[in-house]
């Protein structure tokens, strides 16, 4: 069963925005939970644009289900992923003043390093997701890794899907075969939404774990919050 975990980095943007703690982030965490969420992602920047790294620490100790934290492991996030020891650290190539998310690891280039990144959080008892572009190779060189699981970059499904849906997700099925095949797990998060997310789920159903934010909240701002997690559930909960 697919798992949805709920990225509130948006939330974060909006409180910084103006100032002062208006959306509560920790509230609006514990909220997604009860809402149906059976996770939560945090993808703190170094310039700690939206989630700060004190609301990491926070938000932790307050989850009854997954925390996911994202992110370029430099130093300080190491030191933080550490320090709180979540369920999960995706790792994440973005450059510091990276807008969003834009590719995935070339996991044969810096197989090294990412292999010792992920004995050093295996170390602590921390899941590690290594995000990668849909391609095989990189799946393989992921599983070489010692990664537990790789995280689909889905921006080009997102992007291709109104063209033809079989198109645009055909890499990313032979990307999760390839996975399956090295018996490494399966997430994928980047622009999936209420339209083409269920397409996705139905083509990968062993897909462990989608992570979605920025749809979400541009949802709720016309839904409500409960009422866009629950549709994104019935989305993926098709099996």
């Amino acid at each position: 069963m697919t798992r949805l975990s709920v990225n509130i980095n948006k939330i974060a943007t909006l409180r910084n925005a103006r100032g002062g703690n208006l959306p509560d982030v920790e509230k609006a965490a514990t909220d997604c939970e009860s809402f149906g969420a059976e996770g939560i992602t945090v993808h703190p920047r170094p310039d700690e644009r939206h989630i700060r790294y004190s609301d990491v620490r926070l938000i932790k100790p307050l989850l009854k289900t997954e925390l996911n934290i994202e992110g370029n492991p430099i130093p300080k996030f190491v030191d933080l992923v550490r320090e709180v020891k979540p369920a999960q650290v995706t790792l994440v190539p973005d450059a510091e003043d990276a807008i969003t998310s834009n590719a995935g690891w070339d996991t044969v280039k810096y197989r090294q390093f990412l292999t010792d990144i992920c004995g050093e959080f295996r170390k602590c008892g921390i899941r590690t997701s290594i995000f990668i572009d849909p391609d095989p190779a990189m799946a393989e060189g992921a599983a070489a890794c010692g990664c537990d699981r790789v995280e689909l970059y889905t921006e080009s499904y997102a992007r291709l899907y109104a063209s033809g849906p079989e198109k645009a997700v055909a890499p990313y099925v032979q990307t999760a075969e390839a996975a399956r095949a090295c018996g490494i797990g399966l997430n994928a998060g980047h622009d999936l939404n209420l339209d083409n997310l269920e397409y996705y789920i139905r083509r990968i159903p062993w897909t462990d774990e989608v992570s979605i934010g920025h749809a979400i909240i541009c949802d709720a701002l016309y839904m409500g919050l409960e009422q866009t997690i629950k549709a994104y559930l019935s989305k993926i909960r098709i099996f």
